[in-house]
């Protein structure tokens, strides 16, 4: 009667132990890679396109959550274009991502908001699908940029234009308020370009 009870005991503890192993989501073989870089990402464009981040391997990014008309839009756009315009060319991109969530002031379709981005305000560089930035359907980029980098008052965003400024090597190395004007980034940009 006693080995009896023993082998029950030691098959229930193998059989815990082989569903603990199991569920395990840090040693399945199936769960997915956790994001170390932003080139871990694939994002849509304007035109519901797959874009990898990849694409941007060792180029520096600032990554922008952008709307049309809110109060802090002609400044951002005028000095995002001028910066984008100086560096382009030496390894330099900008990524905006249009999102509604602040004061419901980017409501347009994609096309609505391709065409204001880049007639209205001259952008140049590439326009994204837009997107959530907080929130259970914040996308995963942002989720992993919120992560990389808090903000004073936490992680999420708290309007439209906080920017995020990623390194040659894919990492998250700044990340700056609404109200912080881009040309005020110039410097780091520089030292980041010139980074070997």
């Amino acid at each position: 009667m006693q080995l009896r009870a023993f082998w029950n005991w030691a098959s229930f503890l193998c059989l815990g132990f082989a569903f603990l192993f199991y569920f395990n989501p840090y040693s399945s073989p199936h769960s997915p890679m956790p994001q170390q870089s932003i080139y871990d990402f694939t994002v849509k464009d304007i035109r519901q396109n797959d874009v990898s981040l990849n694409k941007y391997s060792g180029k520096v990014l600032l990554i922008v959550n952008v709307a049309s008309h809110c109060g802090l839009t002609e400044t951002n756009y005028r000095e995002l274009n001028a910066l984008y315009e100086k560096y382009k060319d030496q390894g330099f991109e900008i990524l905006a991502f249009p999102c509604n969530q602040f004061g419901k002031q980017e409501p347009g379709t994609n096309e609505q908001i391709e065409e204001a981005a880049c007639t209205r305000f001259k952008a140049e560089f590439p326009i994204f699908d837009k997107i959530a930035v907080n929130g259970k359907e914040a996308s995963p980029l942002y989720k992993f940029l919120k992560k990389q980098k808090k903000g004073i008052f936490g992680d999420g965003i708290k309007w439209n234009f906080t920017k995020f400024l990623i390194n040659k090597e894919g990492k998250v190395v700044g990340r700056y308020a609404p109200t912080t004007a881009p040309m005020k980034i110039e410097k780091t940009i520089q030292s980041l370009l010139n980074s070997s």
